[in-house]
């Protein structure tokens, strides 16, 4: 698959198979992308936790408050992304121009991991709604977890929704 392929059919899966566990050379394939993804000085100001088996049951707990991500109990990987601290020349230009560059690389390297995934024939989603004090306690780290993102096999006769995009006119203006 080339990346327009890849943006066309990776969608936020909700609906996992959880007696299909994902094979260690497509976990190994996603996590080997999020390395390679571009961040602020080449500083890479994350870390990533994978959980499995009722570590992810605990941590797919941790992101339903309020009746949210129901369907994340059914994935067998999480992937939890903290974030770490900013190398010197990022933190100084963080400072400098009032840009949360972590933030953006962190939502780099989630995209990353989500498009390997679609590359692998795997489902993800990726979790904003998480109780982070939890998830700390749970993998046993003390820094900001940013995001939760799951990954698995979609349960079979999941469909490709049609995307619902805005116009590439409202998006994009050309200047010379």
């Amino acid at each position: 698959m080339n990346f327009t392929q890849i943006a066309e059919t990776r969608q936020s899966c909700r609906n996992y198979d959880p007696n299909r566990e994902v094979e260690r050379e497509k976990l190994d394939a996603i996590l080997y992308s999020a390395q390679l993804s571009p961040s602020a000085c080449n500083g890479q100001p994350y870390h990533f936790t994978v959980c499995k088996g009722e570590k992810a049951k605990a941590v797919a707990k941790a992101t339903m408050g309020m009746g949210m991500n129901k369907f994340a109990i059914d994935a067998p990987v999480l992937i939890v992304i903290s974030e770490e601290n900013y190398v010197k020349t990022a933190a100084l230009g963080s400072k400098l121009k009032g840009i949360d560059y972590r933030s953006i690389d962190i939502g780099i390297a989630a995209a990353y991991i989500t498009a390997e995934a679609a590359a692998q024939g795997l489902g993800s989603c990726i979790l904003g709604w998480l109780d982070d004090e939890k998830i700390r306690d749970i993998i046993g780290i003390d820094k900001k977890i940013h995001l939760v993102i799951t990954v698995g096999y979609a349960k079979e006769g999941d469909k490709l929704r049609t995307k619902k995009r805005k116009a590439l006119e409202e998006l994009v203006s050309e200047i010379e």
